[in-house]
């Protein structure tokens, strides 16, 4: 296997195929206030913190509601929605994860969206267990591009940076792992949006790709 002490995983777009929900659940959410944005404006807020989104949007378009508000209004009706759908985990990652797991790699999730979003998702799907640690966008001042959510990951597992490897799915997700010195995975995942992940390490469109690619086949 590739010297790599340990892997990042980012969630949303790369454990679970979550970004068709989230984009539909942040047009409703912006509706209630007048606003719309089509799919390539939506696709910017890809990898970021929902303090960063909903910052955004409410000076682009003066909107009145405190920030606190509009976060926990989108939250609250994000959280409902993920506690009713059936979610599974992408193909190839429980392989993957077991792989690494097997190899005493030890992993990490790395997710800009909020703890309680985060455990939901990795309760439902049965992936808690694969990971030593899980930091999500409220451990973080900075979200990504900020390599701030990576460099902590990589301080609790108790691994140098540059021995990491990350696992990302959008542009502002490869941005921050290049930031911590890390290698990273472009993980090509068509309902992320337009991502641009030219400066990953290697770009894949399936997590049976990076198990070869690990093992050097």
């Amino acid at each position: 296997m590739l010297n790599v002490q340990a892997v990042i995983f980012d969630m949303d777009g790369v454990l679970i195929d979550s970004e068709p929900l989230y984009m539909e659940q942040e047009q409703r959410s912006y509706a209630r206030y007048g606003v719309t944005l089509d799919p390539t404006e939506l696709s910017k807020f890809v990898g970021t913190t929902q303090r960063y989104m909903w910052s955004v949007i409410k000076q682009d378009y003066a909107l009145s509601e405190s920030l606190e508000a509009l976060m926990a209004q989108h939250q609250a009706q994000l959280l409902s929605r993920l506690d009713k759908e059936p979610l599974s985990a992408m193909p190839g990652v429980s392989a993957l994860l077991t792989l690494l797991n097997n190899a005493g790699i030890p992993c990490a999730v790395a997710s800009s969206s909020p703890r309680e979003l985060v455990d939901i998702i990795l309760r439902k799907t049965q992936l808690l267990t694969f990971f030593k640690t899980v930091v999500c966008g409220d451990d973080v001042t900075h979200s990504k591009p900020d390599p701030d959510i990576f460099l902590l990951a990589a301080k609790r597992l108790g691994i140098a940076p540059e021995q990491c490897l990350v696992i990302e799915d959008s542009h502002h997700g490869v941005t921050a792992a290049k930031a911590a010195a890390m290698r990273c995975v472009g993980y090509q995942n068509a309902n992320s949006g337009q991502q641009n992940l030219s400066a990953a390490d290697i770009r894949v469109d399936h997590h049976d790709q990076i198990k070869q690619w690990l093992c050097g086949q």
